[in-house]
């Protein structure tokens, strides 16, 4: 990492462009197959993911937005390679992935979970877990080497020494995820995939953590890639907002100006579900009627249109393109056509 004391392997070591993002996905789709015992009519194909790209650039800070299911995670988990992908292609450094050989992706790629209890092993002291990536990485096998360095990415992440022969079960929620987050960096990624990372936490809790991950993205030029349900959450953490419903992309650009011009009506019904005493009863508000489609039989055409307050003739029939919106903003709705 520029700016970080910490060792990384040479950019040779994972093949990478110096012109190239951080990370590229392209045309990215993720189906599962239907389960093998069901009730009523038989199912298709899952579609989790239906054609996403995007790119990361390093030390960006991006924000991935959209209500539950609607594959944002699926996405995570496949950019770590822990999901195969049905189509499409991930680079790293200008270099597309070998499905065969995830090490360099996973070197250059960690991931800090929704619930941090469930991703630590209660029975193992705290600097173990820590220091494990050292030795399946970074084949350094020394104990007091490890330990050493478990105890430098705890003070890293506001723990201290003596914590470090603690179990998981002796600290909070907000302590845990500082535990998970210590664990990720413990290889010097270059991009730290966050998947609600304080979604599962009290308040308090949550400004700590948030406060934490902007502070290793500015001085460990880190780049981040923040999922959320929650819009406005993670606006003061990134730079740049994809916005997904249904496995698809909808909206993206720079954080402030779809906070403040948001083009999509999704986009703008995400912004209004959040609560706000300023508005209360306000007629202009979004509301979106009944739940998402099945993911099983996705709408033609636009697969926002079921739900979408300003439906044209062409939406149930015709998948929109991206359309400008302004610098660096586009929009996959037929409203930036006037319909």
């Amino acid at each position: 990492m520029a700016g970080s004391e910490q060792s990384r392997p040479p950019d040779h070591e994972v093949g990478t462009d110096q012109a190239a993002p951080l990370i590229a996905v392209k045309d990215l789709a993720v189906s599962f197959p239907p389960p093998r015992f069901s009730a009523g009519r038989a199912r298709g194909q899952l579609k989790a993911v239906a054609g996403i790209s995007f790119s990361i650039s390093a030390g960006e800070a991006v924000g991935m937005v959209g209500e539950s299911g609607c594959g944002k995670s699926t996405v995570a988990r496949t950019l770590l390679g822990l999901q195969r992908p049905t189509s499409g292609q991930i680079l790293l450094c200008g270099k597309e992935v070998d499905s065969r050989d995830l090490r360099p992706l996973r070197r250059s790629v960690q991931m800090v979970f929704q619930d941090p209890a469930s991703s630590l092993n209660p029975r193992l002291k705290i600097w173990t877990q820590v220091s494990e990536p050292l030795r399946g990485h970074l084949n350094i096998n020394s104990r007091i080497q490890r330990r050493e360095a478990a105890v430098e990415l705890l003070k890293t992440v506001g723990l201290s020494a003596e914590d470090a022969e603690r179990y998981p079960h002796q600290f909070s929620g907000g302590q845990r995820q500082r535990i998970a987050l210590a664990r990720a960096l413990a290889i010097s990624p270059k991009l730290l995939v966050a998947d609600e990372p304080v979604a599962s936490l009290d308040v308090a809790a949550q400004a700590e953590i948030a406060e934490l991950l902007l502070n290793l993205h500015r001085e460990m030029n880190l780049a981040l890639l923040l999922i959320s349900h929650d819009l406005s959450g993670i606006a003061a953490l990134t730079s740049r907002l994809l916005v997904i419903y249904l496995g698809k992309l909808m909206e993206e650009g720079p954080t402030r100006t779809i906070l403040s011009e948001p083009r999509h009506p999704y986009t703008r019904a995400l912004l209004d579900a959040a609560p706000r005493l300023d508005r209360a009863g306000s007629e202009s508000r979004i509301v979106l009627p009944g739940d998402p489609p099945s993911p099983y039989d996705p709408p033609s055409g636009c697969v926002f249109h079921t739900r979408c307050p300003h439906t044209f003739e062409r939406c149930p029939v015709e998948a929109p393109d991206f359309f400008e919106a302004g610098a660096g903003h586009t929009a996959a709705c037929f409203l930036l056509q006037g319909g």
